[in-house]
């Protein structure tokens, strides 16, 4: 049967929303994120800058942005990050058309675009000490709850669209809960819970009056985001230039119904492999699986037409090579059910944990995911000791297996 390639223009595609349910499902806490820099808590305020408030001001749509010394604290980092400030400036030209759309799909305003400058410096492959993954920095368990698909082909919190649309339904139901868009920031790093523990000590639902009670990452949290509007903003003021973006503006996206390996895909394009991945960094293994029940989306750089061609017949005529089963990744080795699947009898080798390393280092050292690891040797956190005995897994043969899945 001939594969279906469907073609639209640009890369921020329109994209089907969460189903009800998993947008229904408890509200989880993001914590951890990986940029924001760690500052004085009681800054000495002798800079106060009634033009920085005034640009502030200027440029305040929904979300306040409050001038005080906590904000001009990280006014002041971001503005002296000269060359990370700049490659966000050309990175925004690819990510933020793509943020907007979905932030606008849930009526959540658009200047939550800049969370991700401060979660992950826009690193679709950004992963955090405790496992927040991708552009928006989702835990598996939230991850999960906002409706992103973690498996051993792909991990949704890397796609920025599919992420995008997660986040800003996280955002939708903080807001609904909280009533106001710094608590809803806060809450999208701690938690609703931490949130309104902090309100009641407080006795208060402003911001900065709740602040010293949250905790230390999310007191420096929100700053950093109002910080962040402002230098994007105004970059020219602080000498900043826009570096050129290493995304391509101009793509094409297909749906592809078979499995499709991109490196195959980027050498029918004559193009490398790492620029493909990098528009689809979702694909853990640079493997896409499709299938005709659930076709995969593909974004690729607009090609001329003998590209076109050789594209068409790769993915009409190649079959690929793979173990196409399908596993769930999880995240606490907990069951719910059990089902029977085939998949490949790994060949197994061990790890002996150093002192200093964790699990990310371990996974980059085999080229395989956190998630992986843990699902291999029934890890409920992220924790590990020097000495400890660590399975990693390598594919051979098939064999079935009853594997336990989650419900």
């Amino acid at each position: 049967m001939k594969i279906l390639i469907c073609f639209v223009s640009a890369c921020a595609v329109a994209f089907t929303s969460f189903s009800a349910t998993a947008q229904q499902q408890q509200k989880l806490a993001i914590t951890d994120t990986t940029y924001v820099p760690v500052v004085d808590e009681t800054p000495t305020f002798h800079n106060h800058n009634y033009v920085y408030k005034a640009r502030l001001d200027s440029i305040q749509k929904t979300v306040p942005l409050t001038y005080n010394e906590f904000v001009q604290n990280y006014i002041d980092i971001y503005a002296g990050r000269k060359d990370m400030m700049g490659k966000m400036i050309g990175l925004s030209s690819y990510y933020f058309p793509i943020f907007e759309k979905a932030l606008k799909s849930y009526n959540i305003p658009e200047e939550i675009k800049y969370l991700p400058i401060i979660e992950s410096s826009m690193n679709a492959h950004a992963v955090s000490r405790v496992g927040a993954t991708g552009l928006w920095q989702f835990m598996f368990a939230t991850a999960k709850g906002y409706g992103l698909n973690m498996d051993n082909f792909v991990d949704e919190r890397k796609d920025p669209i599919q992420a995008s649309y997660a986040a800003a339904a996280y955002f939708r139901d903080a807001y609904e809960e909280l009533g106001d868009w710094l608590l809803a920031i806060a809450a999208y790093n701690c938690g609703m819970g931490n949130v309104n523990r902090a309100i009641a000590k407080a006795d208060s639902r402003d911001f900065w009056e709740i602040r010293r009670f949250l905790p230390m990452e999310t007191r420096n949290y929100v700053p950093a985001f109002i910080a962040a509007v402002y230098v994007m903003n105004y970059s020219g003021s602080h000498q900043i230039k826009a570096q050129k973006s290493p995304f391509l503006k101009n793509t094409d996206t297909i749906q592809v119904n078979r499995f499709v390996s991109l490196p195959s895909l980027a050498e029918a394009m004559n193009i490398d492999v790492d620029e493909l991945w990098s528009l689809n960094p979702s694909y853990k293994k640079k493997i896409v699986n499709g299938s005709v029940q659930a076709p995969k989306r593909v974004i690729l750089p607009k090609v001329d037409l003998a590209s076109f061609t050789r594209v068409y017949q790769l993915l009409n005529e190649e079959e690929l090579e793979v173990d196409k089963h399908i596993v769930l990744a999880s995240n606490d080795g907990k069951t719910t059910k059990k089902a029977k699947i085939t998949v490949h009898k790994p060949s197994i080798s061990y790890h002996k944990v150093a002192s200093g390393q964790n699990l990310s280092t371990i996974a980059n050292k085999y080229n395989v995911e956190v998630q992986d690891l843990k699902v291999w040797n029934n890890l409920k956190g992220s924790s590990i000791v020097p000495g400890q005995r660590l399975k990693i897994y390598h594919q051979a043969e098939s064999k079935h297996v009853t594997r336990p899945m989650k419900g």
